[in-house]
């Protein structure tokens, strides 16, 4: 199997921190789960009334769903790109699991010299540790939680939900999972960093919160150095975060695809 490579930026070394996906692999057929009638879908949750953010959904083949994984993209992306990476994953073919993909809104990027594109929050320094964007941040987080309030509306319990993301994501993925106000079943972090860590508000809710962090030792665009910098406040926090590195650069190899199937069946039983 292919490594998941990332597109290089014609504007800026910084600019895509993205996994290319469909730039890297020929198409998949996901034969252990069907996508919904609605590729990208836009709903409203009933109880709420609150728009959700476009996604692809795929469902079980047989019988409903009890377990979902929301899983977000890096800069420039969409939700499309970790379809692929579903039937690697090494699930059980009768798991129940629902698998949700987000779609980034289209934002002008600031170290893009403004292009609009798929984008989580702004990058505006010259460093992505720099000027965060924490409106950004929130406002997606907040994206997040609401698919996961509708998640548990369809009957699914907060504990059988899963939030990972990718660069981009899982800054929003950090922020969405540990300020949330039920427990879930775990975080996984992938080539990341924690930008949020000196202003999260953490909801006790989430303390036990199991957390994976995955990260390429040769990445020039997220710097190990970030996510090593990520475990070590969540320790400082109190969590007890997995830590995985590859010799990778910013992308997701075969091995780390097998490393988070197995991690998502120990947190799922399985």
């Amino acid at each position: 199997m292919r490594k998941f490579h990332v597109a290089s930026s014609m504007l800026s070394k910084f600019a895509h921190l993205i996994l290319a996906l469909s730039m890297t692999l020929s198409l998949f057929i996901v034969s252990s789960c069907q996508h919904s009638d609605d590729e990208t879908n836009t709903l409203q949750d009933a109880t709420t009334m609150t728009t959700l953010i476009p996604h692809i959904e795929i469902n079980p083949t047989s019988g409903d769903a009890s377990h979902t994984i929301i899983w977000l993209h890096g800069l420039g992306a969409s939700g499309d790109d970790f379809v692929p990476v579903v039937p690697q994953l090494g699930l059980p073919k009768d798991h129940q699991i629902r698998f949700i993909f987000p779609h980034a809104p289209q934002i002008p990027v600031t170290i893009n010299g403004g292009m609009v594109m798929p984008a989580w929050y702004d990058i505006v320094g010259a460093s992505i540790e720099s000027k965060t964007d924490l409106v950004g941040i929130l406002s997606s987080a907040k994206n997040v939680q609401d698919i996961i309030d509708h998640e548990i509306s369809r009957g699914i319990e907060s504990k059988n939900i899963i939030i990972a993301g990718f660069s981009q994501g899982g800054v929003v993925s950090y922020e969405a999972a540990l300020t949330y106000k039920e427990p879930l079943a775990g975080l996984l972090a992938l080539s990341t960093y924690f930008p949020t860590a000196s202003t999260i508000k953490l909801n006790p809710a989430n303390q036990t919160i199991p957390v994976s962090i995955f990260h390429g030792s040769l990445d020039p665009m997220v710097q190990e150095d970030m996510g090593h910098a990520a475990r070590q406040t969540l320790q400082a926090m109190g969590y007890k975060p997995d830590y995985h590195t590859y010799p990778i650069q910013h992308e997701v190899s075969a091995q780390e695809i097998q490393d988070i199937g197995k991690t998502i069946r120990r947190w799922f039983s399985l």
